[in-house]
């Protein structure tokens, strides 16, 4: 019913920067919270940035100050600005969304996209 397709990642040299984006598609009637999480090698999935349909947003502390997520709320995407990379960055990028299908039913359902790679070189 609904697909988040993210776009952006590649292979970058530390101090770098890179430009995430995830698309939301299918029956969508609003859009709740968006967030990038992502998950290194041998660990567990964490959240990097979330922002909320008013437009707050929250970054892990790790990231702060050098990423940016942003959304737009008419084309359905998130972004996520990443600046002064660094190689413990490295890691899948995964976009997430709570989407409500139609106005009938008021339930937020948890969406993720497939993953972007991001590898950061020292």
């Amino acid at each position: 019913q609904v697909r988040l397709v993210e776009s952006g990642g590649g292979l970058v040299q530390a101090g770098g920067s890179l430009r995430l984006s995830c698309a939301a598609s299918g029956i969508i009637f609003s859009i709740d919270a968006m967030g990038w999480y992502r998950q290194a090698p041998g660990k567990q999935r964490e959240l990097v940035a979330g922002t909320t349909s008013g437009g707050s947003t929250n970054y892990a502390d790790s990231v702060k100050g050098r990423y940016t997520i942003s959304r737009d709320n008419a084309e359905k995407m998130v972004y996520l600005q990443m600046n002064s990379l660094k190689p413990e960055d490295t890691a899948v990028y995964y976009c997430n969304a709570q989407i409500r299908h139609t106005r009938s039913d008021p339930r937020y359902y948890d969406y993720w996209g497939q993953g972007t790679q991001v590898t950061v070189s020292s």
